[in-house]
């Protein structure tokens, strides 16, 4: 009985042992699949990444905020359409992607845009806050048919452009910039000149429209995840231009 109570006492002295290097092994892979940067990339994908790359080297913008806002505006889905008309990857309102492909294209640099103000979920109106006339400068790269809205390259191409003339006109502000792209620049020009809000990211809770206030709040918290799992990779590096750091 002895002899067979010990064998028994053996036997689960090598079961426990065994589970517990199991459980061990499986923490080590669990804390080393979290702590990579393959299992970041995979919970954090960037669709779309030669489109975003190329459009944002024209436009000379950091390629991981045009992601930052096509995952907070469409989640990556080309097919998107809001219910107030906003189209594809970047929601763009077709009046606004008009007004970009005529500025893209150097056409009608002199006007403004008639646009009406954003609303969440798409671009609001591309004059700027004074009401004077938009810039009349061109972006790199081909034309752009607006009639292609949906098309990825199309869309990428026009938002980030915008994107990009929202920050020139906001002074390398990007929060205020990004604000613009869901508000409208004529509503955040207001809002800075009457000092409802600053502009700054730290004071974010200051912008009266929830729905702009939940946007920007989206797009730099995506922000800083994809800098943080892309940053070092030379594919998603742009160069630093003066005045564009994140206020």
């Amino acid at each position: 009985m002895r002899a067979g109570a010990a064998d028994g006492a053996s036997l689960m002295v090598v079961v426990v042992r065994k589970r517990a290097l199991a459980a061990l092994i499986l923490l080590i892979a669990v804390v080393f699949l979290i702590t990579s940067n393959t299992f970041w990339r995979w919970m954090y994908p960037i669709g779309y990444q030669p489109e975003i790359r190329r459009a944002a080297s024209e436009a000379h913008i950091d390629p991981l905020l045009v992601a930052s806002v096509i995952r907070v505006e469409s989640q990556f889905h080309s097919e998107d359409v809001s219910h107030a008309g906003a189209i594809g990857l970047m929601q763009l309102m077709p009046d606004t992607a008009q007004w970009l492909a005529n500025q893209m294209n150097g056409a009608s640099g002199s006007r403004a845009h008639a646009g009406a103000e954003g609303s969440a979920g798409n671009v609001g109106g591309a004059g700027n806050a004074g009401g004077a006339a938009a810039s009349g400068s061109n972006a790199a790269g081909s034309p752009v048919d607006t009639a292609r809205l949906a098309d990825p390259d199309v869309n990428i191409r026009l938002g980030t452009w915008y994107i990009r003339y929202l920050v020139d006109l906001f002074h390398g502000n990007q929060v205020a910039a990004i604000a613009a792209y869901n508000s409208g620049p004529k509503r955040v020009s207001e809002w800075l000149a009457d000092g409802t809000w600053n502009g700054q990211l730290k004071t974010l809770n200051d912008i009266p429209v929830g729905e702009t206030r939940h946007f920007v709040g989206r797009v730099f918290y995506n922000y800083d995840l994809y800098q943080r799992i892309y940053g070092n990779d030379p594919l998603w590096r742009k160069p630093p231009a003066a005045g564009e750091a994140v206020k």
